[in-house]
């Protein structure tokens, strides 16, 4: 019986073949922690007598949740985790280079690897062919240290996704789609490995949004073959040796398969409290949003901002409607504002952030108000998520997000393109 790609990377990093149900102890490629999990992480093993780390130049620190600081507290383990950095070489990424996935994936993750993030985005990279998890901070200490973590091999589902994107809609629609079907538990510590035409076809930046959601089913891991769009990226990336092919073999075992047409999506909104709580973008029509948030590890890409630069350029934001973009990471930034985006939004009447988490984790930069409803290209909508629970998330795609912001209301963005 052949292998998934979990069991397959999770062999190969562990020295052992793993099939599902399996427990490992795998070697640690690469860990990373944000600035509001690396204190516990690091005091964690100041208290356990480790603190020194197995492999600096992969240990990677993270300023982007609360960047730049708004508090004297997280001012202060800010600097706690600039001198551990600093007095064990290892890496620092500081406010306004951007948030920690993103990075992870521009500079960091390869196809094979086993990446463990005290953040539950991390599976991200599994976009890139990499076993990409996030760890509680205590964990991720651990590996820190010894350079190892224990897993659990996970059941895998097979999604097998086919059809041709209509106009207006993307890789966020299919993720909403997908976890609407499965359920937000459909996929607790399973692998969801992604495959089909539709996925041969998609370039890096929707695997990504693809991979970043995953963990809302309930996913330990997202994972994509490494292929010919892996390589090309990677080579973009200056890691072009780093790449080697990787894929699942024709009799793998899964536990599930499911199959979509993505012909026939439209797009979709996650509507307050739940990310599987899923509605049709046309079918929200006259639900008026005093905010819109674009950015995030979701959809906070070059590839985004130019899907919404598209749709704002000669527009205005609704007057009623507060619109704030925030570019993934510095590269990002720069990008866009080589490409004229940033123009475009600031025409727009949108507020522009720097480079990072922003209002996604409610500690500051657009926190909202009382009974007041927010559009966001963000990946979660439970209540308080933005720092307000008698506030309404809903989630969409950027396209819809601008759509929403033009008009002052959910709006299908097909009625604008």
């Amino acid at each position: 019986m052949g292998k998934t790609l979990a069991e397959k990377i999770l062999s190969q990093n562990s020295g052992s073949d793993v099939r599902a149900g399996d427990i490992v102890i795998a070697k640690v490629d690469l860990a990373f922690l944000q600035d509001g999990t690396a204190p516990l992480a690091l005091r964690q093993l100041a208290a356990s007598g480790l603190e020194q780390i197995s492999n600096p130049k992969r240990l990677v620190f993270f300023i982007d949740h609360a960047s730049p600081s708004p508090t004297r507290e997280l001012s202060n383990d800010h600097a706690l985790v600039r001198d551990f950095a600093a007095k064990n070489g290892a890496q620092l990424c500081d406010i306004g280079e951007g948030i920690c996935h993103q990075i992870v994936v521009e500079s960091y993750a390869n196809p094979g690897e086993v990446i463990v993030g005290a953040d539950s985005h991390t599976v991200t990279a599994g976009a890139l062919g990499a076993f990409a998890t996030g760890m509680g901070s205590s964990d991720v200490a651990m590996a820190i240290a010894l350079g190892r973590t224990w897993l659990r091999v996970p059941e895998s589902f097979k999604v097998v996704v086919g059809g041709s994107f209509k106009e207006g809609v993307y890789a966020k629609d299919l993720s909403l789609h997908l976890i609407g079907v499965i359920g937000a538990d459909g996929a607790n510590y399973k692998a969801l490995e992604f495959c089909g035409p539709t996925i041969d076809n998609m370039n890096m930046s929707g695997r990504f949004t693809l991979a970043n959601m995953t963990v809302e089913a309930g996913a330990k891991v997202g994972l994509f073959p490494s292929d010919d769009s892996t390589r090309r990226y990677l080579e973009s990336r200056g890691r072009g040796d780093r790449f080697h092919p990787l894929g699942p073999d024709p009799d793998a075992d899964y536990e599930q398969i499911i199959e979509i047409d993505v012909t026939a999506l439209e797009p979709t909104v996650s509507m307050p409290h739940a990310v599987d709580n899923v509605a049709l973008a046309k079918d929200l029509k006259g639900e008026k949003i005093q905010q819109v948030f674009i950015g995030t590890c979701t959809n906070g890409r070059l590839e985004d901002m130019a899907i919404v630069a598209k749709m704002l350029k000669g527009r205005k934001r609704h007057p009623a409607t507060r619109l704030i973009i925030a570019p993934a990471s510095r590269e990002v930034l720069m990008a866009a504002m080589n490409a004229g985006y940033i123009t475009d939004f600031l025409e727009a009447g949108a507020t522009v952030l720097p480079p990072g988490c922003g209002p996604c984790v409610g500690i500051h930069q657009g926190v909202l108000g009382d009974g007041e409803r927010c559009l966001s290209t963000a990946n979660r909508n439970f209540r308080g998520r933005m720092g307000n629970p008698q506030s309404f998330i809903y989630l969409g795609s950027p396209a819809t997000a601008a759509a929403t912001a033009i008009a002052g209301e959910i709006t299908d963005p097909r009625e604008l393109l």
